[in-house]
Formats: structure tokens, C-alpha cells, sequence
């Protein structure tokens, strides 16, 4: 539980299931910058992409294979 998921306040119709997709392909994008970014946390990489944005960009152009 990396992104609050019990604090959510979505609960109507298909919202809870979309949130669900996007913060799974967020923790996987993250994940891959963890393998190449030694001794990184992932709480840690989210603090660094919300204070640097070339982080964030790192992160954001990650491919999946």
C-alpha cells in the first residue's frame, strides 16, 4: 500500500476499478526505475519525482517489456 489506497475516497461505478489500474501501472513504472536506480525505495523514488521533474520524466518514459 504505497499510494493510500484505504484513505480513497472513490466509490461509484467503475472509478474504483480505474483507480486501481492506474496506481498498479504507476508502481510498475516505478519498480523498473528501482531495478535501474540502485538502493532506491519506492517511497523514496515518488518523493524524488514530486521534487524534481527530470526524476519524474525518468520514471514516466520507463518501457515496459
Amino acid at each position: 500500500m504505497s499510494f493510500g489506497e484505504d484513505q480513497s475516497r472513490i466509490r461509484k461505478e467503475n472509478a474504483p476499478q480505474v483507480m486501481a489500474i492506474i496506481r498498479h501501472m504507476a508502481l510498475n513504472l516505478l519498480q523498473l526505475t528501482k531495478d535501474k536506480m540502485k538502493r532506491q525505495s519506492i517511497k523514496r523514488l515518488r518523493k524524488m519525482a514530486g521534487w524534481d521533474d527530470n526524476i519524474l520524466f525518468t520514471i514516466r518514459s520507463q518501457k515496459f517489456s
